[in-house]
Formats: C-alpha cells, sequence, structure tokens
C-alpha cells in the first residue's frame, strides 16, 4: 500500500493520534477511513443531483385545491412598489 506524509500543526495531530487511540487504530488506518468516508459522502452527493437532474420532463408545481393555477412570475413582481 503506497504512503503519504502529511503536515499539520501539533495540535491537530495529538487530537488525531488520541482520536485514532480511542478507535483502536493505528493514525495511518484513520485517515484512511476518514477519507474513504469523505469521498463516499461526496459520491452520494453527485449521484443525488445527477439522478435529480436526470428527471424528465421537470416536475411541475403542484395543482392548487381552489381549482385556480399558480400566478407567473411576472404577475408575482408586477407591483407599483417595485416600479
Amino acid at each position: 500500500m503506497p504512503n503519504l506524509t502529511i503536515t499539520a500543526d501539533e495540535q491537530t495531530l495529538q487530537r488525531l493520534r488520541v482520536e485514532a487511540a480511542t478507535r483502536n487504530l493505528s493514525v495511518s488506518r484513520f485517515v484512511g477511513e476518514i477519507l474513504k468516508e469523505k469521498f463516499g459522502e461526496d459520491d452520494a452527493y453527485e449521484r443525488a443531483m445527477a439522478d435529480f437532474f436526470s428527471r424528465q420532463p421537470y416536475l411541475e408545481p403542484a395543482a392548487r385545491d381552489d381549482g385556480r393555477s399558480w400566478p407567473t412570475r411576472d404577475e408575482l413582481y408586477d407591483r407599483q412598489v417595485l416600479k
């Protein structure tokens, strides 16, 4: 397995050592697990975004209960105060 050298301040490294020890892991293994978890979260986010934007057609707003249609953007912003 390849090696990696990191640089951090002593306080951060001390906390890293303590956290690794509480999990009964080496510092190297602990850092590896943190990175694996982080990349997994990033991958899940990317998959969710791709799934959302791949949906066709674009979802329309739900119908109103009173039968009227939703106002258009122009109708919403056509106010005297804004002119």
